[in-house]
């Protein structure tokens, strides 16, 4: 039963920032930031280092108790969760190439040292690169190619409804093809916007601001999903099933904060007198 009466807490604790910054909503902030560092730290070292690197570089498919490499490997087997005996059997073949990214990410960790922190610029210099590549890559690939291919298209198709509300039609087309150009006629900067040039890259500010209106709306509504869960999860617990876990929390979350602000005024009430004489 101790479950709702957590749950109950850190969500009216939340919540409480609505009245002031207070220190029901930092225990809360602070257990939401710890236990989600703690438990993606956990995750990312089973699902990826340990079987993807610890995997590469010591895999039981070659595991020689006389080699020089899983003698290494042997005495780091006081650690057997994550080194278990006849080495780590993630169906992977040794690859000695993976320590580059074992010392860099090993430099990383040198950045609490204040003689060594220099090292660490090296795996960060190496992550951001990679990342911002790849990122790159990955962003011209989806979005970049994916909006020219899905903008190319035949506007005028007999076989295509002159109006629809959903799917393709040639109205549809059409309209696309004007935000498409337009929108990217806002964008160019070498010409000045004015005369029938301006007028259509007015009408292409139009055109964006309906798309991020949208893209905003819905973010809201995946947001305001999610309040409405809690306001539902906050009722269920109000019950006599939990006790009457939310009201309880909230009438005693609402007197110490009642007290808290009673307490400060006075402070400050005092502290005034105290500067007049």
């Amino acid at each position: 039963m101790i479950g709702p009466w957590i749950a109950a807490f850190l969500t009216l604790a939340i919540f409480s920032y609505l009245y002031k910054d207070n220190p029901f909503y930092k225990v809360a902030e602070h257990l939401f930031v710890g236990i989600s560092t703690g438990y993606w730290t956990s995750m990312f070292f089973w699902t990826q280092i340990q079987p993807n690197l610890f995997g590469r570089l010591w895999p039981a498919s070659e595991y020689n108790s006389d080699l020089l490499w899983y003698k290494l490997y042997n005495l780091l087997g006081v650690f057997n969760s994550v080194f278990p005996d006849g080495g780590i059997d993630k169906g992977h073949h040794m690859e000695l190439l993976y320590l580059l990214p074992f010392a860099l990410g090993i430099m990383m960790l040198l950045s609490v040292s204040s003689k060594l922190s220099w090292m660490a610029r090296w795996g960060i210099a190496y992550t951001v690169g990679m990342a911002a590549g790849l990122r790159a890559y990955g962003f011209l690939n989806s979005n970049v190619l994916g909006q020219i291919k899905g903008s190319a298209f035949q506007i005028f198709n007999s076989d295509l409804p002159f109006f629809a509300l959903a799917g393709e039609s040639i109205f549809n087309n059409f309209i696309i093809l004007i935000g498409t150009v337009t929108g990217l006629m806002y964008f160019y900067f070498s010409r000045e916007h004015t005369g029938n040039f301006g007028k259509l890259s007015k009408l292409g500010i139009y055109f964006l601001m309906i798309s991020f209106g949208a893209s905003f709306g819905f973010a809201v509504m995946g947001r305001i999903s999610l309040l409405i869960g809690r306001f539902v999860d906050l009722i269920s617990y109000s019950s006599s099933t939990y006790n009457h876990a939310t009201l309880w929390l909230l009438l005693a979350m609402i007197i110490l904060l009642g007290y808290s602000a009673f307490s400060d005024k006075n402070n400050a009430s005092e502290d005034e007198s105290t500067m007049e004489q």
